[in-house]
């Protein structure tokens, strides 16, 4: 049946759940730079940039295709299988799955900018991110968001670098490195319909465009007992697990990680050595776990998932308050660091785990730094002096506390956070001022985010090296920033 597009802003499609439907809109691929995509979004209306992905949820559909459908000049006809989400990580309120294109039909509003201006955009980065929007999800503010970012009022800074010519950071001892990430969908969906059958989407051939060498690819072990809140700003837990549910959670997205890894030829990462081999032959993923809920209170699981599961960074904490310590995000219950969470530390010190203390309150990160006999990480956050309430933003004091360790402390591309891109190396430069350039990395989240980000692809990351070198660090520093500080407490951690 055809649908329209006020059914979806309204609501009334969620009566249309399970139904195939006929919609017609505009395709905006997740990689702007390809010819044909089997996931994308289609949006109602036509978009005005590459970088422009749509904010409100209820002006775009997720879609799933069933084959690979190329991409259009004009608005295309979908039909497909409607399907209504509760509680989405990435913010969707519909998906349609099963879909195929029944034709295209003539542009009704012909636009100034072709398809092809759109794709060059895409490939241009994209870097300034659209005017705030009423996009479903969960933000952070800042005192540093408020302020006036002097290099996005710099006209030498407007025209974002393209990765052809933005190379210039690079050397030849340069190994890129993000310390977070979520890319491919390699997290089990919220939607009990979807679940770990969730399909997933490029991740090498991004990687290979941007030059991104490795990544700490993070399951997510909570997902089944948090969720969005009703004002889509957050996200918490609401209620508690079940014996043994979230370690049976670990072990689906543990298949899923090796899954993706294998679908994109990519070398899993484990050692010192794997990395001086294969880090820098193609992309490479480091297994991540982000939350240590999995554990449930055993130790031995910490063994068992460096051993069956190749994990190598554990982050203790995550949207509960679980077993390990307090969190960023909700009242602490523990004081901190918990004596479980102490020796989770302290075994992962001994096996060859590098310890992530993003998400965990000042005083669970006080505590493992007073525990641990390696580098601890914080993978992805922000500097502001006055974070508020729930936020997970950083004071100086606890960005000193990981760089005592000889930590590093990851800067995400969190739109709530900065502006653009240029306020994201600004944002950078803030903590290198603050404990020093070898103690800041990059943790981009990728596709952990709600609201879209500043930093949507690998394929930006020439052009943040770019910005970076215009906010004032020298390409060693670069490369430092982009990976070779967290080689550093990698290797220090896992030998």
């Amino acid at each position: 049946m055809p649908l329209d597009w006020s059914s979806i802003r309204t609501g009334e499609a969620d009566s249309l759940h399970g139904t195939m439907i006929e919609l017609c809109g505009w395709m905006i691929p997740l990689d702007p730079t390809a010819d044909k995509a089997d996931y994308f979004v289609l949006a109602a209306d036509a978009p005005c940039c590459g970088g422009c992905l749509p904010r409100d949820p209820l002006s775009c559909v997720e879609v799933f295709a069933t084959v690979p459908c190329a991409s259009q000049e004009r608005a295309v006809t979908l039909r497909g299988r409607l399907q209504r989400l509760i509680d989405d990580p990435a913010g969707w309120r519909y998906q349609l799955v099963e879909a195929s294109p029944l034709d295209c039909q003539p542009d009704p509003a012909p636009r100034s900018a072709s398809r092809r201006a759109f794709l060059a955009s895409g490939a241009a980065l994209g870097l300034a991110a659209c005017a705030p929007g009423r996009f479903a999800g969960y933000t952070e503010k800042s005192d540093a968001a408020q302020a006036p970012d002097p290099l996005a009022s710099d006209p030498r800074n407007q025209d974002a670098p393209t990765p052809e010519n933005a190379s210039n950071w690079r050397t030849a001892d340069t190994l890129t490195m993000d310390m977070h990430s979520h890319a491919g969908r390699v997290t089990v969906s919220r939607n009990p319909a979807i679940g770990a059958n969730r399909p997933f989407v490029p991740l090498a051939a991004p990687m290979r465009a941007g030059g991104m060498n490795v990544v700490c690819l993070a399951i997510v072990t909570d997902t089944t007992v948090t969720h969005v809140t009703a004002d889509r700003k957050r996200i918490e837990a609401w209620r508690t697990p079940e014996d043994g549910e979230l370690y049976a959670l670990s072990q689906a997205e543990f298949v899923r990680v090796h899954a993706l890894i294998q679908r994109e030829q990519m070398q899993v990462v484990t050692n010192t050595a794997s990395l001086a081999a294969n880090g820098k032959a193609g992309p490479c993923a480091i297994i991540a776990a982000e939350g240590a809920d999995f554990l449930e209170g055993r130790l031995e699981r910490v063994d068992e998932a460096y051993s069956l599961h190749q994990l190598r960074h554990l982050q203790l904490t995550h949207y509960r308050v679980n077993e390990l310590g307090d969190i960023q995000t909700e009242p602490p219950i523990h004081g901190g660091l918990t004596d479980f969470g102490a020796d989770v530390v302290r075994r992962c010190n001994s096996l060859g785990i590098v310890v992530d203390v993003a998400h965990g309150t000042y005083d669970l990160v006080r505590r493992a730094a007073d525990i641990t006999t390696k580098p601890l990480i914080l993978s992805h956050t922000a500097l502001a002096t006055h974070p508020s309430a729930r936020s997970r933003l950083i004071t100086p004091d606890h960005a000193r506390i990981v760089a005592g360790t000889g930590g590093v402390i990851g800067v995400w591309p969190s739109s709530g956070t900065f502006h653009d891109v240029q306020g994201m190396a600004n944002g950078m430069k803030r903590v290198a001022d603050l404990v020093g350039v070898e103690h800041v990395g990059l943790g981009t989240d990728m596709l952990g985010f709600i609201n879209p980000p500043v930093f949507r692809s690998y394929e930006q990351l020439p052009a943040l090296g770019d910005v970076l070198m215009t906010a004032g660090f020298s390409k060693e520093e670069v490369g430092m920033i982009l990976g070779g500080n967290y080689r550093r407490v990698f290797e220090a951690s896992v030998g």
